[in-house]
């Protein structure tokens, strides 16, 4: 495994910056460049600007069940609502949550992997290590 770079003392613009707003944004957690996604929800395997190794980070796949619980909740309960209040036909249901569903996923995840990976640099999170291990 990679070593990460140390936090710097002054860390610039995304010191400043809340870690949701720099999540929104895609900024790199050292410079605040906004390299942070190489892809819709995936991260770019490094930062163009500094060279911060996005891949060292553990972030996974940690945010995909709280968003199947959230969106899913969410979805459920407004295309139920809207079910009983209007009785629309069925393919406007159809129309409209599957879009809905699909960019609030997609949306969530981005942003929630983000905030994870700028967390987990911001409190150098690492990996537990057993002193004296056998």
């Amino acid at each position: 495994m990679t070593s990460r770079p140390e936090v710097p003392a002054s860390a610039g613009t995304t010191d400043t910056t809340p870690p949701a707003l720099a999540a929104l944004r895609g900024q790199c957690p050292q410079c605040g460049a906004k390299t942070l996604f190489g892809g819709v929800a995936s991260f770019a395997p490094r930062c163009r600007a500094c060279g911060l190794d996005y891949s060292s980070f553990n972030v996974g796949d940690g945010p995909a069940p709280f968003l199947i619980f959230l969106v899913g909740g969410l979805v459920v309960m407004l295309a139920i609502l809207l079910e009983l209040k209007v009785g629309p036909p069925f393919w406007v249901h159809i129309l409209l949550w599957l879009p809905l569903t699909a960019l609030l996923v997609v949306g969530g995840l981005r942003f929630s992997k983000g905030l994870l990976l700028i967390l987990e640099y911001r409190n150098r999170a690492r990996e537990g290590r057993i002193v004296g291990g056998e």
